[in-house]
């Protein structure tokens, strides 16, 4: 039912002249069924989904669907793949904003270059992802803090506050205790993001393993060495695994050659 009640995508011109220097725009083909997260994770993305779809029924109602959210927790672990989610399930384009091309070292210029983003906003609906937003909204009291840095973070929460059009806003940080208090006020829900259980880190591993024989795996095995990585260490293990298996196993998959390549991306982390 959710598949033919997905709207498709609304084709819409490239960002033009500075703004295309400030904005990546990419119509995503992952839907929520791809990600791997937990059970109550999983129902607020999907009620996020279904206010959008049934905006009248709530405007009916003199009520609006949230549209500004906060997503922490540690890299790869589903942040960017849920905003991608979101902008497929609702066929809208999805907006990564390049917050290196935004945030400048000239006075005022940063706060110009939001503004054009928040206009756009307004003209084009889609999902508008700012990254690592702690670069934007770091805390207004920390040692680093200079007169420019306060500017861009107020104006980035006037922006925040101010802004009245019917585009999602996802803000993502790995680093939520560095983010200043007063943005969390500015946005209608947070989410928390976390490392894969065991149970969910082998259904991200059987998903990246699908040309090879998965019930030959002894599971309770790999577990072991599956604990504090991410989905995308997940996921790149089972790429690691993959070309060996290719290249020097006949193709097959062995449950030794799985537990090496997610040993090898742990100690990337210990480095």
């Amino acid at each position: 039912a959710n598949d033919q009640r997905r709207p498709q995508p609304i084709p819409i011109a490239a960002p033009r002249g500075e703004l295309a220097g400030l904005i990546g725009t990419s119509y995503p083909e992952v839907r929520v069924s791809d990600l791997v997260v937990g059970t109550d994770l999983r129902e607020r993305i999907l009620r996020i989904i279904r206010e959008h779809r049934e905006r009248e029924t709530l405007e009916a109602e003199g009520m609006q669907p949230r549209r500004k959210f906060l997503f922490s927790g540690p890299p790869g672990t589903g942040k960017g793949m849920t905003a991608s989610a979101l902008a497929c399930e609702l066929g809208l384009p999805l907006f990564k904003i390049r917050l290196d091309g935004v945030i400048t070292k000239f006075l005022g210029e940063t706060a110009a270059k939001l503004r054009l983003i928040f206009d756009a906003m307004q003209s084009v609906r889609g999902v508008y992802f700012f990254d690592e937003v702690d670069a934007l909204a770091s805390s207004r009291g920390s040692e680093n803090d200079i007169g420019e840095a306060r500017r861009m973070l107020n104006s980035f929460l006037q922006f925040l506050e101010e802004d009245q059009s019917q585009s999602l806003i996802i803000a993502a940080t790995n680093h939520s205790s560095l983010l200043d208090a007063a943005i969390f006020r500015r946005f209608d829900a947070a989410f928390l993001y976390s490392n894969p259980s065991a149970e969910e880190a082998r259904r991200v591993l059987c998903n990246n393993l699908l040309r090879f024989d998965r019930d030959a795996i002894e599971w309770t095995e790999v577990d072991a060495f599956t604990n504090g990585l991410s989905q995308a260490d997940l996921a790149a293990s089972a790429e690691d695994a993959a070309r060996f298996a290719i290249l020097d196993n006949h193709r097959v998959l062995s449950t030794e050659v799985l537990c090496r390549a997610l040993k090898d991306r742990a100690n990337i982390h210990r480095e």
